[in-house]
């Protein structure tokens, strides 16, 4: 486990590049893992994706219809709490991709349903890693959950960037045990990478929305269905969004230029709930989408979120706008919505 890593060498811009190059992708069948999956195949990747059960047709199909997936995509079976699980799956593999985390927000046992899977399961995944000299990079999906949720103050005028961290007692404090879970998996991921000489990448998206390749309706995208699906109030609640497909891209650029490190928050913009149901409102006329509060409280303060470091990836941001659209479209044709 003491082996010496060792960086990548050069930037892996194009197809040559990364043709036959060989990476793993945990989770592969959620939400943002599949978009990690279809745009690696489509660059020319050979792809190792770890999914809880590879016979599950529904889990899976998605993934098996991907362009280049019959040649170049190989599903593996895997238990994240099942120590040296994955040892054999990121043998000989370039990469790794760790997306597979729980996105839960109402559970019964934070510690059962959230926090192992996140903490235990990212360090058995990071171990196997370590035991595999050919693996030279780690990209992990962490969340703005482990970024932005402190006692500090919020307003319009407040940057947050990649030095803030969410503070695990505030998380307790509240219950918020998704946010606690990405925050605790994420420090010790870092810590692990340090004592080890891992080479770890960070991205931390805010709330994932726009177009889904799986069958299954994921968390993020349920939030806008309950908004054009007859609610009578939206949440007073503010969040940063992101398209999916950016999401998706600074996972690949995170891995394929080599002065990338550190953290990498992924924000489009940061939005109220009720400028949410605004541009659903413009965008389809003829929805029943809320037009109040669910409560009577001031509205949670919107606050900013740096793009400076994202944008070293090459991210341009697709607009919130066209992220709703494209999350609405895909939800219609999908038969998740009423009409």
């Amino acid at each position: 486990m003491g082996c010496k890593r060792t960086p990548l060498k050069r930037k892996l811009k194009n197809m040559s590049s990364s043709a036959g190059k060989l990476v793993c992708v945990t989770g592969a069948a959620g939400y943002i893992a599949s978009w990690i999956v279809k745009f690696l195949l489509e660059r020319g990747y050979t792809v190792r994706a770890t999914v809880r059960n590879p016979n599950d047709h529904t889990k899976v199909e998605h993934l098996l219809k991907l362009e280049g997936a019959k040649e170049r995509l190989h599903l593996f079976k895997a238990d994240l709490l099942g120590e040296n699980s994955f040892d054999s799956i990121v043998e000989g593999c370039d990469g790794v991709f760790h997306t597979a985390s729980p996105f839960i927000i109402n559970v019964k046992d934070p510690q059962a349903d959230l926090l192992d899977p996140a903490v235990k399961g990212t360090l058995n995944v990071l171990k196997s890693c370590v035991k595999s000299p050919s693996v030279k990079r780690v990209i992990l999906t962490s969340s703005v959950a482990a970024v932005a949720y402190n006692k500090r103050p919020k307003s319009p005028e407040v940057v947050v960037d990649e030095t803030w961290w969410s503070d695990p007692d505030y998380c307790r404090e509240l219950k918020l045990w998704y946010l606690l879970s990405k925050t605790l998996a994420e420090d010790a991921a870092w810590k692990f990478a340090k004592e080890n000489d891992l080479d770890l990448v960070v991205v931390n998206p805010a709330m994932v929305v726009g177009p889904l390749l799986q069958a299954e309706l994921n968390t993020s995208a349920a939030i806008i269905l309950n908004l054009i699906n007859g609610s009578e109030t939206f949440s007073n609640d503010t969040y940063g969004w992101i398209n999916v497909k950016d999401v998706a891209n600074a996972h690949i650029q995170a891995y394929e230029i080599a002065s990338a490190s550190g953290r990498y928050c992924l924000v489009e913009r940061v939005a109220h709930y009720s400028e949410l149901a605004r541009i659903l409102r413009d965008q389809y006329p003829t929805y029943q989408i809320p037009e109040k509060s669910a409560d009577d409280k001031p509205y949670v303060p919107t606050f900013q979120v740096s793009k400076e470091k994202a944008k070293t990836l090459g991210i341009e941001f697709i607009p919130l706008e066209v992220s709703l659209r494209e999350t609405v479209e895909t939800l219609k044709e999908k038969n998740f919505a009423n009409f």
